[in-house]
């Protein structure tokens, strides 16, 4: 009798299909970004990202509540700081909005991972992620210099409480730098989630909205990297592995899912998939005009990284897909 072989027994009801489901997404595998602004009572929604807001310590405490409530391990705070300079002084000093904050949530729940996006775009007068030469109106960041500020942000980082320092800055020999700065100042027992392989990507246009850091001239194209390069993300990681990073972010993650793949087959360290802002904005518009059913759309695209060999889900969604895997999830 023809076929012998029928995969569509294992699919007749959800209960079975939920027993032989493969790929299991859970809230152990989310983190959720948040923003942190100067002043109090602040809740600003970004416009261009429905849902995500700009908050002031005060909000972003109530949030982190809110988050590990609802059994999400961990948040990555970005800062959006009262005064830009060319030294980048927010991003380091010791009473930086991100230093604040990240004190505030350790204080008003403990349990809660807090990783810090280590990075200096958001703090320079120019949007530039470190030094530039003088009159450079290129974006051409100077590279080692930047490794110092680079390696006082983190320090001071740890030093307000962070549990794991995330630096995104794609700087050669960041993270050894980082690792360094942290050891000799008793640190050497916080983790590194290196920013790995982050492309100079159209889909991170929100993002600057919500963190402020759109470059004032020029890209960023000569320190991320071609979205046309995969051989190129993997020399980067091993890199990092080299330098002690002990886990690894592939950004963005919707389109660079070969790159999630690719690298989850060279290392076994964690691995890291940001959901960035350019993809979480387009499931929102779609939805908000009904065009798509954002619950499916989300946690299919969700559990499509984590197939793909994310550990790890940086997510504007967190919170949402939270509460629908609590309702059934996939189905």
């Amino acid at each position: 009798m023809f076929p012998i072989n029928r995969p569509r027994r294992l699919r007749q009801k959800p209960q079975l299909r939920r027993m032989v489901r493969e790929t299991i997404l859970t809230p152990n595998d989310l983190i959720y970004p948040l923003f942190a602004v100067p002043g109090n009572s602040v809740a600003k929604e970004v416009k261009s990202m429905p849902g995500v807001y700009q908050l002031s310590v005060d909000k972003i405490v109530d949030e982190a509540k809110e988050v590990y409530d609802l059994g999400i391990p961990a948040i990555i705070l970005f800062g959006i700081p009262e005064d830009k300079d060319i030294e980048a002084t927010g991003a380091w000093h010791d009473h930086g909005i991100v230093q604040k904050a990240t004190t505030a949530v350790k204080q008003a729940v403990p349990d809660l991972v807090v990783i810090v996006d280590t990075c200096l775009c958001e703090y320079t007068s120019h949007g530039h992620c470190g030094y530039l030469e003088t009159g450079d109106l290129t974006g051409r960041v100077l590279n080692d210099p930047t490794l110092e500020l680079l390696k006082k942000t983190a320090v001071s980082q740890a030093n307000a409480g962070a549990d794991i320092i995330a630096p995104s800055g794609m700087m050669d020999g960041f993270v050894q730098a980082i690792r360094e700065g942290l050891d000799e100042w008793g640190f050497e027992d916080i983790p590194i989630l290196s920013y790995a392989a982050k492309y100079a990507s159209a889909y991170y246009g929100p993002f600057r909205d919500a963190a402020d850091s759109s470059p004032q001239f020029g890209d960023r194209r000569t320190y991320q990297m071609d979205p046309g390069n995969a051989r190129e993300a993997l020399k980067e990681v091993d890199l990092d592995i080299s330098e002690g990073a002990d886990m690894l972010m592939v950004k963005p993650a919707l389109s660079y899912m070969d790159i999630i793949w690719r690298v989850k087959e060279m290392t076994d360290l964690p691995v890291a998939a940001y959901n960035v802002s350019g993809e979480y904005s387009m499931v929102k518009a779609a939805a908000l005009n009904g065009w798509i059913d954002e619950k499916k759309v989300t946690l299919e695209t969700l559990t499509s990284f984590k197939r793909a060999g994310a550990d790890l889900i940086l997510t504007y969604h967190a919170k949402d897909a939270v509460r629908w895997l609590q309702e059934g999830g996939l189905g």
